[in-house]
């Protein structure tokens, strides 16, 4: 009889799936991949079958992803001082040839784990068919080296992928009009991505649960916010730290085409498949002022 049941649970996981996969079959989703996800070997895996399954139930994922941890640890193998100014790494030139190289490793290693699933997948750089194009971002003002700000995106190579029903990952490396090569924010690259593909949805997987009213109290997690509920919590002084930029983040992406934004907490197993495919998703679900809200429909 238990085995029964158990089948029948399974039977109504999918049955709730199936409006989730009808509405977004052939629809773009940018995956922004990084933090504690990355680090542990098991998370990592997991993450690579959600966005696996995503690919084979008809989505068009695409995964971006940082690299900050592994960067930080072999720059210091190489006997040189992490250093940031004002949250942001200080890129010189030895450390931005470290970054790309480590980037690069990163990105090969996710590329076998999505073809150990059977999925063909291509790893690329921003400076691949000049799909990021940069210029020198300043942190109020000071010069961080060979730190990059998004100001073109060329997502050409990207849809030749899809098209061509590759899974696209991507390092966050661009190049300026020089053709020198710079690192950049991976949150900045995924949402710039979003942006230039108009992609349905951007899933930023993070080491937080979502966005709470009070961090420091976990009841006030909300599940899903407008545009302009997201701009009230900044100028309320609700948002602090490294949520601010990442929620600026979100609003710029859903007024520039990107119909969903949601921030997970990466930490948890399969979290962007309970978030896509269930009634009542684990993260922060944010969007325009116009759209309906899905839960509970």
């Amino acid at each position: 009889m238990s085995e029964n049941l158990n089948a029948l649970e399974k039977a109504q996981v999918l049955i709730e799936a199936l409006p989730y996969i009808q509405r977004f079959n052939r629809k773009i989703i940018v995956v922004k991949y990084g933090g504690s996800a990355m680090v542990d070997e098991k998370l990592k895996k997991q993450v690579i079958q959600d966005v696996t399954l995503l690919k084979l139930v008809g989505f068009k994922p695409i995964i971006v992803h940082g690299g900050g941890k592994e960067i930080s640890k072999w720059v210091a193998k190489a006997g040189m001082e992490p250093e940031f100014i004002n949250g942001l790494r200080k890129t010189d030139a030895p450390t931005m040839e470290i970054a790309e190289m480590v980037l690069n490793r990163v990105n090969k290693s996710l590329v076998s784990m999505v073809q150990e699933l059977g999925v063909q997948a291509v790893g690329i750089s921003g400076k691949d068919g000049g799909l990021l194009k940069v210029e020198k971002k300043l942190s109020d003002g000071q010069d961080i080296g060979y730190v990059g700000e998004v100001k073109e995106v060329n997502p050409k190579i990207l849809y030749d992928l899809l098209e061509k029903d590759f899974l696209p990952i991507i390092c966050p490396i661009g190049l300026d009009d020089n053709y020198d090569t710079y690192n950049i924010n991976a949150d900045d690259a995924a949402c710039a991505i979003a942006r230039a593909v108009s992609a349905e949805k951007l899933a930023f997987l993070t080491n937080i649960e979502g966005v709470y009213k009070d961090p420091e109290d976990p009841s006030t997690l909300i599940s899903e916010l407008t545009v302009s509920d997201a701009r009230k919590l900044i100028t309320d002084g609700y948002i602090g730290g490294g949520m601010l930029p990442k929620l600026n983040n979100c609003i710029d992406a859903i007024e520039n085409g990107v119909s969903r934004v949601h921030i997970l907490d990466g930490r948890i197993a399969h979290c962007l498949l309970l978030e896509i495919f269930t009634n009542r998703g684990i993260g922060t679900a944010i969007l325009g002022d116009e759209e309906h809200h899905f839960y509970n429909e």
